[in-house]
């Protein structure tokens, strides 16, 4: 059993009855689980509790992006459900980032959403936001100024975040796909190899594992992967 495991495993799913089956074919001490909106908008906080009953820490992944006040109220509600980690998006600026790191507790991972994986520079540029390696940059900046955890980025700019933040400053990065597999709507991936090498703490991985005949074999598979045993 790992005492920090690396895996992050994303209940991307519909409701909360599949998503707890699944969770009934993990190990806790082998993964975290991350709960994102349409999991949440489905089943609300109890799934949380749910799987936190189960034994799991739970990675609480809406990318709060709203005025300080309704972002610090809703990160501490957060919180008190005891999640693990719980993110705001880098976008929502200085003021909502410290309102943020006021409500949530040390005992509660505050991590900062720069760059959506499934954008590439291209579309980034239409959106006015320039090339996706600065932008990353600027907002883990920022996440970093306004005392947050770490932030979420893709693999590609793990290397570089790393060189400028030092642990215990969390990289956590989503776009994760075993060698061989689908990259689906992810654009900015790596293998979990390549991205621990390039300086993550936390890897993502939604349908490698989910969507898997068996999926305690697949975790074992991206553990494995990793270097990550017991």
């Amino acid at each position: 059993m790992s005492l920090d495991p690396r895996i992050i495993v994303a209940l991307d799913l519909a409701e909360g009855r599949e998503a707890l089956a699944l969770a009934d074919r993990l190990d806790p001490g082998a993964c975290r689980l991350k709960v994102g909106l349409e999991l949440f908008t489905a089943s609300g906080p109890a799934i949380v509790t749910a799987l936190r009953d189960r034994g799991f820490d739970v990675f609480l992944d809406l990318k709060y992006h709203d005025i300080p006040n309704t972002v610090a109220r809703a990160c501490a509600r957060a919180a008190e459900l005891g999640v693990w980690m719980v993110n705001v998006h880098a976008l929502g600026g200085p003021r909502m980032l410290a309102a943020a790191r006021k409500a949530v507790p040390p005992t509660t991972l505050l991590i900062g959403v720069t760059i959506l994986t499934s954008h590439d520079s291209a579309e980034l540029a239409v959106l006015g936001l320039g090339d996706a390696a600065a932008r990353v940059q600027s907002l883990a900046h920022l996440c970093a100024a306004e005392g947050l955890d770490g932030v979420v980025c893709s693999p590609q700019e793990a290397a570089l975040l790393r060189t400028r933040h030092a642990r215990p400053f969390r990289l956590v990065t989503p776009g994760i796909r075993p060698s061989g597999s689908e990259t689906q709507d992810q654009r900015r991936i790596a293998t979990g190899r390549e991205a621990l090498a390039a300086g993550a703490d936390y890897l993502v991985i939604g349908r490698p594992i989910t969507a898997a005949a068996r999926p305690h074999e697949a975790l074992a598979a991206c553990r494995a992967d990793i270097g990550e045993t017991g």
